[in-house]
């Protein structure tokens, strides 16, 4: 099919999401290989957010679509109440791989049902009702993920999951900046006495959030928020979906502050997104509280045996391609090159980047730091960039006054220059709205 004709029948037969249906103009995609994707017609994109920043190994790894060949060809499909070899693997693999103690899984189709299943084991471990949750924070657009969920997609929602209570991020944008860690702490720590610690079931968190803007937590700020909740019992639930798996230049974000949450939540890079899976990681203690106890939930996909053959080839190939490291090397090449932005750009107000997981926000006046677009909405500004982003090849995030910097975790030094190249000329679009 053509571009068009894909377009076309798309928007007739299918719903994209996030959008009013009269504005969306996807993109066509016809293959991908590596860091680049084309259209039916052969125009080449570079792939710079990994898709929804998840594609960490790169796109049609063939180590990958051959175990997806050789695990359907075999046993495509057994339900879960039945244990099978990739099940078996892919639980001591994890295993392996998670902080601490964190060694019994919860297979999900993805992240969503994964934070889902999360706040019901910590209702079910703790006999507690509230979950805490940040704002400026995304967790999944299922009934109780976006009642976590704290930016404006759970607005439509509302009212959502009762016992959910939203609590601040240190961050509070571009003008404003970031909390001391000791503000920050004493202000959470103020709505758990107000709220009663005794009510509290968890507080979930992205350890490095995603799509509210790549925040990386001040150290001191994850330890203190550890501290608090082993002093009143509160579980601690890191969603590392989307900043799990090698992203951040080490296998979870949460381990570059030496914490161990009491669940972790994984999806996205777990197989790279070529199959769905996503997984809930509990700490050994948590997990056989449900060996005398029903644990009452379920899902027909379930320890789905072609995801889990999937996501046991997709973490060899981290292995063997020592990606977790090369997130690390690379992102320090990338955290230079954003720096760079920022000193020649007058429209960039703020870069952020943990390995491979990056960020520019764009201002109109370094005096003021005015947003180049305000919150929950887009300006003349930012939808040029995006435009101009398309017709030049490159693909990434346009959200707010921000864009985004994550390509999968095997893009080269050259691709990655290719990548800011592209970027440094779409600036001068912003650069041109600046006072």
């Amino acid at each position: 099919m053509t571009s068009d004709e894909i377009i076309a029948l798309s928007k007739k037969h299918t719903i994209f999401e996030w959008s009013a249906q009269g504005a969306v103009d996807p993109l066509p995609v016809a293959r991908s290989k590596g860091v680049y994707f084309w259209t039916p017609e052969g125009k080449r994109y570079l792939d710079f957010n990994s898709q929804l920043m998840c594609v960490n190994i790169g796109h049609t790894d063939d180590r990958v679509v051959k175990a997806i060949q050789d695990q359907v060809a075999v046993l495509p499909y057994a339900n879960p109440f039945m244990a099978t070899e990739p099940r078996a693997r892919l639980g001591a693999k994890l295993a392996e791989i998670t902080p601490g103690d964190i060694d019994c899984f919860f297979f999900t189709n993805g992240g969503a049902e994964a934070n889902e299943n999360a706040i019901k084991v910590a209702r079910w471990y703790t006999g507690r009702h509230k979950i805490l949750a940040r704002y400026r924070s995304y967790h999944g657009g299922t009934a109780g993920a976006i009642s976590l969920t704290g930016d404006p997609r759970r607005w439509a929602a509302e009212p959502g999951l009762a016992g959910i209570v939203h609590v601040p991020d240190p961050y509070h944008g571009i003008q404003r900046g970031w909390d001391s860690v000791e503000a920050a702490l004493a202000t959470l720590e103020e709505i758990v006495e107000l709220e009663g610690p005794g009510t509290i079931a968890g507080f979930i968190l992205e350890p490095v959030t995603g799509t509210n803007g790549v925040l990386i937590p001040p150290d001191g700020y994850l330890q203190g928020v550890r501290a608090l909740c082993d002093k009143h019992g509160i579980l601690l639930i890191a969603d590392e979906v989307m900043s799990g798996f090698g992203r951040t230049g080490r296998w979870f974000a949460i381990e570059h502050w030496n914490v161990v949450p009491d669940v972790l939540t994984m999806a996205k890079g777990l197989t790279s997104a070529y199959v769905p899976l996503g997984a809930v990681g509990l700490r050994r203690p948590i997990a056989d509280h449900f060996r005398d106890r029903v644990f009452s939930g379920g899902l027909t996909y379930n320890s789905h045996p072609l995801a889990c053959a999937t996501a046991l080839a997709t973490i060899a190939v981290y292995e063997e391609d020592r990606l977790v490291e090369r997130a690390k090397a690379t992102g320090a090449l990338m955290a230079e090159l954003l720096t760079d932005l920022q000193v020649r750009h007058p429209s960039v107000g703020a870069v952020r980047s943990i390995g491979l997981f990056g960020i520019v926000e764009l201002i109109r006046s370094r005096a003021t730091r005015e947003p180049m677009a305000p919150f929950n909405a887009t300006s003349p500004e930012m939808a040029a960039l995006g435009r101009f982003f398309r017709q030049e090849g490159l693909y990434t995030f346009v959200r707010w006054n921000t864009f985004f910097a994550n390509p999968p975790l095997t893009i080269t030094e050259d691709e990655l220059r290719e990548g800011f190249e592209i970027i440094d000329r779409g600036l001068t679009i912003a650069d041109r709205a600046c006072a």
